[in-house]
């Protein structure tokens, strides 16, 4: 299924064969539920043996490697891994050249304990100062048990400038959650949004728990070291465990995984935002005080203000619980934080907000609820142009399961939806389209499933502005080439 969001057709010439477009900000008239049934692999973690998690060869060598995004503009990286022996040299070397490192970058190294577990030695070391649009080679470790990895930067802050990212959630460690691993690294995607719930370590207890932290970082060290995740915390990181002894919420996941929080000057790593190359994405905590006056509240309002769409024209948010969901399962938890912030993103003309949570697929319509209060009575939400698409892509494979059971009748804000596992990429193609698709993982095999061309809400009503009245354009005759 091919959509347009925006009603407005797009003038290049990568489109081709016969797609029914529909406007995004429309009726709902063309609202699906999917009545695909997928005879899934079972939901259980793949066994702590299986190479899926094989821990590298050699004394004290550097596993469960990840990089993000370290600074505000994509020209500096985190780079994280453990080592589990001794501590080890906590030196990133690198360089343009493979095998050539001319460059090196001191980090610093933290552990934990969780009930009776105790982790390895966890670094994490900044590089900063690096060109733009490179690629660059690093080595961590220490003499035949170093390894060696790569990345590539991010083109210029610029509108225009094609980037393509990937969207997963609620991953986990099961067959279901390999098989979306694999196909997302086949789709060409430069950097992950990561919508929260990572390892469903909370699901064991005791000495487990870390365990499968462990297993779960090498589990996604195949793209995690190649390229950045852009990290989000979601209800299965919290991990309160007062039967454990364990009540500082987040104590794992903020051990493990870093985030440039203070480049966007924000006071706390689960709230924070980055530009990358025509985007500005901001990331928010749902299990977090997001009221009036907090921290959170208050870094938001700043930080939507810093936003230059002539810079980076396409806002992003991105959150765990969704604000929009019409599935039973966690049905109206983002309710709170829509109430609070649904206004902001509207007046900010957000383009799209990624959820996760709810394992399943759900895509909106444009559409808004910022009248209602609790006496007016409009209690609906209602087509708005200004409004973001809301997308949630918590179906990434994890050991719960699918969340099959969709509220019914399909609400007129739906515009598709589908309990199977997935991922989603956006391929931005300048300041006023990007292609979306969702892929639905087919018992192993990648299915383009929803495709959508979404038009730039700031850029789209400059060109509206601009030009002369034209009538929605309801059909053409194309498809995007590749998925």
């Amino acid at each position: 299924m091919l959509v347009i969001s925006g009603g407005r057709l797009p003038s290049f010439n990568f489109l081709v064969i016969l797609f029914t477009i529909v406007n995004t900000v429309g009726s709902g008239s063309s609202r699906i539920t999917s009545t695909y049934i997928r005879s899934e692999w079972p939901s259980t973690d793949i066994p702590l043996d299986d190479e899926a998690f094989a821990i590298p060869k050699g004394h004290n060598a550097p596993q469960q490697v990840h990089i993000t995004q370290g600074d505000y503009d994509g020209k500096a990286v985190i780079i994280s891994w453990v080592t589990t022996d001794e501590p080890g040299s906590n030196k990133v070397l690198y360089g343009t050249s493979e095998k050539k490192y001319d460059f090196n970058s001191k980090g610093y190294l933290v552990n934990y304990t969780f009930s009776n577990y105790s982790s390895g030695y966890i670094h994490h070391c900044l590089v900063d100062g690096l060109e733009h649009d490179t690629k660059y080679y690093y080595k961590i470790g220490d003499g035949g048990s170093s390894r060696e990895f790569w990345f590539q930067t991010p083109p210029n802050i610029d509108p225009d400038t094609p980037y393509t990212f990937g969207i997963i959630g609620d991953l986990g460690q099961t067959y279901n959650s390999l098989s979306t691993l694999e196909h997302y690294m086949q789709s060409g995607a430069q950097t992950v949004l990561f919508v929260g719930d990572l390892s469903y370590a909370d699901r064991y207890e005791f000495n487990d728990v870390g365990i499968r932290w462990d297993s779960w970082g090498r589990f996604v060290e195949r793209s995690a070291a190649y390229q950045p995740w852009i990290w989000i915390a979601g209800n299965h990181e919290i991990e309160y465990m007062p039967n454990m002894g364990e009540v500082v919420p987040f104590k794992s996941y903020l051990h493990r995984y870093a985030t440039p929080y203070m480049a966007s000057q924000s006071s706390n790593p689960l709230w924070y935002a980055v530009r990358r190359a025509s985007a500005h994405i901001i990331v928010l905590s749902s299990y977090s005080p997001f009221v009036k006056y907090t921290p959170q509240w208050r870094w938001l309002r700043k930080e939507l203000k810093r936003v230059d769409r002539e810079k980076t024209p396409w806002l992003i948010v991105l959150m765990h619980a969704p604000m929009y969901s019409s599935n039973v399962v966690h049905y109206m938890e983002g309710e709170s934080m829509r109430a609070v912030f649904e206004s902001w993103f509207v007046n900010s003309k957000v383009d799209i907000i990624f959820a996760g949570h709810v394992h399943a697929y759900e895509r909106s319509y444009r559409i808004s609820n910022t009248q209602y209060n609790i006496t007016n009575g409009d209690r609906y939400p209602i087509p708005d142009k200004s409004a973001p698409v809301y997308i949630t892509v918590g179906d990434g494979g994890n050991q719960e399961g699918l969340a099959g059971s969709f509220v019914d009748p399909q609400p007129e804000y739906s515009s598709f939806r589908e309990a199977s596992y997935g991922h989603s990429t956006l391929e931005i193609k300048n300041r006023t389209h990007a292609f979306y698709h969702w892929n639905r993982n087919d018992d192993g095999k990648k299915v383009p499933t929803d495709s959508v061309v979404f038009y730039n809400q700031y850029w789209g009503e400059q060109s509206t502005e601009e030009e002369t009245e034209e009538e929605p354009i309801k059909t053409i005759v194309s498809s995007i080439a590749t998925f």
